[in-house]
């Protein structure tokens, strides 16, 4: 099972530990560690998926719910992006995120904020989140992450002028949150509220052919 790189510091530290613990003759403490390090290292778990979905497919940026399909705010709708799809994240679900489509990163930043319960209306805009804008072949679809009361920090990989894949692994929300993604007008989408998701497979919505890639 390969592990993100932000997962780390949460597994090799209660590993160390357990071990200490162990040679110093505390087997409960240390059987306590090694439990909390397995438990991070699920956590911070990051599979291999690729998918053969057609080019003009929009893949799930995150695992989770579909919490919700609705019209974009305004905030984004600035940019002829019409519809979000907004998905929830459980601590049990995988925490990496991924490109929803193929295309060149526009605009990437992180926005401190507070840390509102994620399926909260609020939470979008006033908890701490990235907002990325990627460019395809005559298309334009934007993403959020959004930390949560316990995920505690979003981590975007990207930066403008970047090219990446669809699928490509982006960034992570450590111990997971929500991921809005903002769809235009021309997208149909292909999930409901209530729906699960898996990141780099799950086909959220369809261009028309010829766009996204």
């Amino acid at each position: 099972m390969l592990v993100a790189p932000e997962g780390y510091p949460f597994l090799v530290f209660p590993a160390i530990g357990g071990v200490v613990a162990f040679l110093f003759g505390y087997p409960v403490l240390a059987g306590v560690l090694v439990v909390v390090a397995l438990a991070c290292a699920a956590f911070f778990r990051d599979p291999q998926r690729n998918s053969d979905a057609p080019a003009h497919a929009v893949l799930a940026p995150a695992d989770g719910k579909v919490l919700t399909v609705r019209p974009a705010p305004p905030a984004v709708s600035g940019l002829g992006l019409s519809t979000q799809v907004s998905i929830f994240m459980s601590p049990a679900n995988v925490h990496v995120n991924r490109a929803p489509i193929a295309g060149t990163v526009r605009e990437a930043r992180v926005v401190p904020g507070h840390k509102l319960p994620a399926f909260r209306d609020k939470a979008s805009d006033l908890n701490e989140h990235s907002f990325v804008v990627l460019d395809g072949d005559g298309v334009t679809v934007a993403y959020k992450q959004i930390a949560g009361a316990l995920a505690r920090r979003v981590v975007c990989d990207l930066a403008p002028g970047q090219r990446v894949a669809r699928g490509q692994r982006v960034g992570i929300i450590k111990f997971g949150s929500r991921v809005d993604l903002f769809l235009p007008p021309e997208a149909k989408v292909a999930v409901v509220a209530g729906e699960r998701t898996r990141a780099g497979l799950t086909v959220v919505a369809w261009l028309p052919e010829g766009k996204g890639a």
